[in-house]
């Protein structure tokens, strides 16, 4: 009788320890998990990892505790991990399918193709010595992504060869991080687009005013996948879909599918392009995605352009047709008219930007003026037309 009872409740405590376990498990595992999303800096991975740790690896340690023979043990383990290597393959196999069809359109480029002095720098080139030389009291210069490879050309032609990317003349800071320090008069010369008002607004709570010179001409651009049926819209076709009025490629004249209309960040070239070009017409909100960045965890950010059939995006010509040159796009007509050179020079194509070289007022280089005009010479011109923009002329 007393072994019947000591039997009862040695199962009955180890009936409570295994109640206990498995209550404990779920909590166990969800310090992995954040480590785990802290650690990973690319949240597409995480999906199987996720899984794993939240559900496969649990499932296997609660077979140590509630199965009592060695084959089912590994059985279920047999089966917890055929499930995490299908998760695995099945994820790998989605990400590279995503990276395929991922067109970076920040813009971004690979600096270190496009620097002065540099034989195999891929930059415009002059076929003779300028006619102005540098050798002091530099401009420091800075700019968008795009347009590096014009100032560079600049700097290579009229810069001394000591000039190094990043030695405090030769800067890169884009458009959000260079319109900073220009308002802050840390640079002489930002080249790119236009600013934005909040940019505008910046430089005059630092009592800075912009002045700007175009140097060049540029034209906004739409595109979608190179299989999208649609090869023109109208400008008013154009806001009607980034202001969500209109939603599906059916309702001009395409596919049956919905529109995924692509935004910028704000700030950026041409994001501020795209809100010009609305002319007042509000934009609906842009789609987002979350990612990962060891120093900021996860964090939201407007998503990158995934070249789908239903997809369209916006960046500038010369970004696209100079630089990213994918054939798996294809450049919108605006209003019947493709935007080519020829276009953008006799103006008939609707939607072009001036290209800019912005100084703040006040500036006392004594060589920022003698730059701006060089630039405008038919030596500068002649490097503008060559890197793939359109001259002033």
């Amino acid at each position: 009788m007393d072994e019947t009872k000591r039997s009862r409740k040695d199962s009955l405590r180890n009936l409570c320890v295994k109640i206990c376990l498995t209550i404990l498990v779920p909590f166990f595992f969800f310090i992995p998990v954040l480590f785990a999303i802290l650690l990973i800096s690319d949240t597409r991975y995480l999906a199987p990892i996720r899984f794993g740790i939240i559900f496969a690896l649990p499932v296997l340690v609660l077979c140590l505790i509630w199965c009592s023979g060695k084959k089912k043990v590994l059985k279920y383990w047999g089966i917890g991990i055929a499930v995490l290597i299908v998760a695995f393959i099945a994820n790998t196999f989605y990400i590279e399918h995503d990276n395929k069809i991922t067109i970076d359109t920040t813009p971004n480029i690979n600096l270190h193709e496009y620097l002065p002095f540099d034989p195999d720098s891929k930059i415009a080139r002059l076929g003779h010595r300028a006619r102005l030389q540098f050798t002091t009291e530099l401009p420091v210069v800075d700019g968008a992504a795009a347009v590096f490879p014009l100032y560079s050309s600049f700097v290579n032609a009229t810069y001394p060869r000591s000039v190094k990317l990043w030695d405090g003349t030769l800067e890169y800071n884009n458009t959000v991080g260079g319109y900073r320090l220009l308002a802050e008069r840390e640079t002489d010369v930002f080249f790119g687009a236009y600013p934005s008002d909040e940019q505008i607004a910046y430089a005059q709570e630092q009592g800075t005013e912009f002045v700007y010179t175009p140097i060049g001409r540029e034209a906004f651009v739409f595109f979608v996948h190179k299989d999208n049926p649609i090869d023109n819209l109208t400008t008013e076709q154009i806001r009607a879909i980034y202001s969500g009025q209109i939603t599906n490629w059916k309702q001009l004249g395409g596919n049956n599918e919905p529109i995924s209309a692509y935004q910028r960040n704000e700030g950026s070239g041409s994001q501020s392009m795209l809100i010009r070009f609305m002319d007042g017409t509000p934009i609906m909100e842009p789609d987002t995605e979350k990612i990962n960045t060891l120093m900021e965890g996860i964090i939201e950010q407007v998503a990158d352009y995934r070249n789908k059939d239903g997809a369209i995006g916006f960046s500038f010509r010369y970004y696209m047709e100079g630089i990213i040159k994918n054939p798996d796009v294809k450049l919108l007509s605006i209003d019947g008219v493709a935007p080519t050179v020829e276009n953008i020079q006799n103006g008939s194509y609707p939607i072009t930007a001036p290209l800019y070289a912005v100084t703040w007022e006040g500036n006392t280089n004594k060589n920022l003026e003698p730059f701006l005009n060089w630039i405008l010479s038919e030596e500068g011109q002649e490097l503008v037309e060559k890197t793939g923009y359109v001259p002033i002329g």
